[in-house]
């Protein structure tokens, strides 16, 4: 059965652990980098050292590719026609694609080369499937039987209202009752007034001499 390569894998590289992986390895990364490195002996015994090596280059190239798009229109609007122009922006786009392409099958080269097994990713892991309030740390979750925490408080307000009623009504009926209470006795004492002012004075007969 042959070895898992991720996805990038460069062609014409042997899988990680077979027997020509190495060898594979060291020609295609020397085909990467300009043609002098070849003369490294050094390069070849460590391929490690090959990678890393390659991957700085790829990086710088990628830069300057990146860096020359950029620039083309102001640093060469004036020499070249419009078409030509263009031209010159679209090689840019392609080897500059070309380049980030390569810069990726190196990296995963030289991780090889340094013992990473690489391992097929299954579809849909658990952090994939959660949701976005969940990863917030269950921010949003409803609890057991569909119902938000926050919705018993229209509840809770209403039996509270419901509570203190009877409360209020009583003590608006003991007031009331007070004042009935007070005001038999005022009228009592306004009529015993009335009439002790109706009643005529009695007259006491003078002593006889």
């Amino acid at each position: 059965m042959a070895a898992y390569v991720p996805a990038g894998w460069p062609t014409g590289v042997h899988p990680p652990g077979s027997k020509e992986f190495e060898q594979t390895a060291v020609a295609w990364l020397l085909d990467v980098v300009p043609p002098d490195y070849r003369l490294h002996g050094v390069l070849r015994r460590h391929p490690v050292a090959l990678a890393a090596l390659a991957r700085h280059h790829l990086a710088a190239c990628v830069a300057g590719a990146r860096e020359g798009y950029r620039t083309a229109r102001a640093e060469l609007g004036s020499d070249l026609p419009p078409a030509s122009l263009d031209a010159v922006l679209d090689a840019y786009r392609t080897e500059g694609r070309r380049l980030v392409e390569t810069a990726r099958a190196v990296d995963l080269v030289g991780r090889a080369l340094r013992g990473e097994v690489f391992a097929p990713q299954l579809a849909g892991t658990q952090d994939e499937g959660r949701s976005p309030a969940n990863r917030r740390g269950g921010s949003g979750q409803r609890p057991r039987g569909g119902k938000r925490a926050d919705a018993k408080q229209p509840t809770d307000a209403k039996q509270a209202a419901k509570a203190n009623q009877p409360t209020d009504a009583k003590q608006a009926a003991n007031a009331k009752h007070a004042t009935d209470a007070k005001q038999p006795a005022s009228a009592k004492q306004a009529a015993s007034a009335r009439q002790r002012a109706a009643r005529p004075r009695e007259v006491t007969p003078a002593r006889e001499r």
